[in-house]
C-alpha cells in the first residue's frame, strides 16, 4: 500500500457492453444493417470506470456503490477485483445494463436494461469516507450520491471533493472544490446565451454561485475546459493539448478522476484542471473505455504512485502522438544543480520527461539513518515545479524497475561516469525495444556533500563564542 489515505469514489456503477463490428449489407427482411461481431467486451461504467481510472497509476481508490446479486453485479465485481477496494451498499433488484452495438466505430443503437432500489449505508461506509484523502462522486442519478448525501456533505467539508454530475442526478452538495459538468449539462440547467465562451464561462460562474461550489470546470470537447468561480468574470481556459481521435465514451469519467486525484496531491483546481485535460485526451486517443489494454492488463502496482501529474496518463499522451517517452529516476533529496542539469538535459532527448522518485522508505534503506532529509511530498512538489520535468511518479521498491515494466519509456536516463550497458534497468528497456543512455554529471554536485557542510556550518555556529 501507499501509506496515504485513499481517494474514494462514490456513485452508481452500470455494467457497459460495447459490441462491436462490421456493417456491410443490410438485413432482407428489413432494411436494417447486419453486423458481423469483431468484439464482445463487457465492463464497468459510470462510477466504476471512474474508479478503474483513477486507480491505474498506482492510487489506493475505495469504491462506495449499490451493486446486487444479478449477473451483471457478479461481473463488475470481478473485473474490479485487485483493482479497487469495493465497499458495497445493497441494491434491490438488477444492476443497470448498458449495451452499445456499433458498426465500423460508429453506434447504431443503445439497448438498457436493469435497474434497482439502493440500500441504506452502514458503519463501513461511513469510516471509508472518514478516512478519505478526497472524494470524487460520479452522480448518474440511480440512487447512490442520494443516499450518501448527508455523509457526502460532511466529507465537502473536511477533504477536497470533486462532483461529476449527470442529467439524471441531483445537485453537489454545497462545499464542492471541483464541479464538472460538460457543455450538454451545463446548458440544461442555465439554457440561455448559446454556445459560446463567453455563455459557457457566465453558466459556470453561475453554477457555482448556485452550488456553492469553489469552482465549476465545463468541459467543452476538443476546445477544451473552462475553470470557472462563482460570480467571477476571469475564468480560465485550458485548450486540449492535442485534436483526440477516437471514442469519447468515458473521456468524461476519466477527467474527474484524475482532477480529484491531483487536489488529493494537493494541487490547486487549476492545476488539477491541466492535468486532466491532457488525461482526458490521451484516453480518447488510445481508445478511451472500449481499449482492451484497460481491462486486460494488471492493475497497476500498488507501490507505483501518482505525484506531480499522472505519468501514465503522460505517456499514454506522447506515445499517441508518435512521440518519444523519457524517464529518468533517483532521490532528489536536496534539489541541486547536477539534478537540474541532468533533467534538462533529459529532456531535450524526448518528448516528454517522467522522474520516478524513491519514496521515503525506500530511500532511508538506501542512504541510511537520517534520509530523507525533505519527505517525498515536498520532493515531488520541487520536480513537478521544473519546466523539464512533464510528471512525477514514486516508487516503493528499492530499484524502480517494476515501476519501468509498467511505463515502458522509450529511454532511460541516468547520470554518472559508467557505461550504459552497466546499469540494471538496460536489459529491461531492450525487453521492449527501449535504451539506456547515461548522461555527464555536473561535477563536485551532490546532496550528501550538501547536507555534510551544512552540517558542519550549523556545527561551526553552534561552537562559536
Amino acid at each position: 500500500m501507499t501509506g496515504r489515505a485513499p481517494l474514494v469514489v462514490v456513485g452508481d456503477v452500470l455494467l457497459d457492453r460495447d459490441i462491436r463490428g462490421v456493417a456491410s449489407r443490410l438485413a432482407p427482411d428489413a432494411p436494417a444493417p447486419v453486423v458481423d461481431v469483431t468484439d464482445d467486451l463487457s465492463r464497468p461504467g459510470g462510477a466504476g470506470l471512474a474508479a478503474v481510472l483513477a486507480a491505474r497509476s498506482g492510487r489506493e481508490v475505495v469504491l462506495i456503490t449499490a451493486l446486487g446479486e444479478d449477473r451483471a453485479s457478479n461481473r463488475v465485481r470481478e473485473v474490479l477485483d485487485g483493482r479497487v477496494r469495493l465497499v458495497e451498499l445493497p441494491l434491490e433488484g438488477s444492476l443497470p445494463v448498458k449495451t452499445r452495438v456499433l458498426a465500423d466505430g460508429r453506434p447504431l443503437v443503445r439497448i438498457d436494461r436493469g435497474g434497482g432500489q439502493v440500500g441504506l449505508p452502514d458503519a463501513e461506509v461511513g469510516r471509508a469516507l472518514a478516512d478519505a484523502q478526497a472524494v470524487l462522486v460520479a452522480d448518474y442519478g440511480r440512487g447512490t450520491a442520494q443516499a450518501l448525501r448527508p455523509l457526502l456533505t460532511d466529507s465537502a467539508g473536511r477533504v477536497p471533493l470533486v462532483w461529476d454530475p449527470h442529467p439524471r442526478g441531483g445537485p453537489p452538495v454545497p462545499g464542492a472544490r471541483l464541479v464538472t459538468p460538460n457543455a450538454a449539462e451545463a446548458t440544461a440547467l442555465c439554457p440561455d446565451g448559446g454556445d459560446s465562451l463567453a455563455a459557457h464561462a457566465r453558466r459556470g460562474a453561475e453554477l457555482a454561485e448556485r452550488w456553492g461550489a469553489a469552482a465549476v470546470a465545463v468541459t467543452l470537447g476538443e476546445r477544451g475546459v473552462l475553470l470557472t468561480r462563482p460570480l467571477s468574470e476571469a475564468p480560465m481556459l485550458v485548450p486540449a493539448p492535442y485534436r483526440a481521435v477516437g471514442d469519447p465514451c468515458g473521456a468524461g469519467d476519466c477527467f474527474a478522476a484524475v482532477a480529484a486525484s491531483a487536489l488529493a496531491d494537493g494541487g490547486l483546481p487549476e492545476e488539477a484542471v491541466q492535468l486532466a485535460v491532457a488525461a482526458a485526451a490521451a484516453f480518447v486517443s488510445a481508445g478511451g473505455a472500449c481499449d482492451r489494454d484497460l481491462w486486460k492488463t494488471s492493475p497497476r502496482s500498488a507501490s507505483a504512485r501518482p505525484a506531480g501529474g499522472d505519468a501514465f496518463a503522460t505517456a499514454a499522451s506522447v506515445r499517441a502522438r508518435g512521440g518519444t517517452v523519457v524517464a529518468t529516476g533517483g532521490c532528489f533529496d536536496l534539489l541541486h544543480a547536477g539534478h537540474v542539469g541532468l533533467l534538462d538535459s533529459a529532456r531535450r532527448i524526448g518528448d516528454c520527461l517522467i522522474v520516478c522518485v524513491n519514496s521515503d522508505a525506500s530511500l532511508r534503506r538506501l542512504k541510511g539513518p537520517g534520509r530523507p532529509l525533505n519527505p517525498l511530498e515536498d520532493r515531488v512538489r520541487v520536480l513537478a515545479a521544473l519546466g523539464s520535468v512533464d510528471a512525477v511518479v514514486a516508487f516503493e521498491e528499492d530499484t524502480p524497475q517494476a515501476l519501468l515494466g509498467l511505463l515502458r519509456p522509450d529511454v532511460w536516463v541516468k547520470g554518472g561516469d559508467y557505461s550504459a550497458d552497466d546499469l540494471p534497468e538496460a536489459r529491461a528497456l531492450r525487453g521492449w525495444g527501449g535504451q539506456a543512455v547515461v548522461l555527464p554529471y555536473l561535477d563536485g554536485r551532490s546532496t550528501t556533500g550538501i547536507a555534510d557542510r551544512a552540517a558542519r556550518a550549523a556545527s561551526g555556529a553552534r561552537s562559536a563564542p
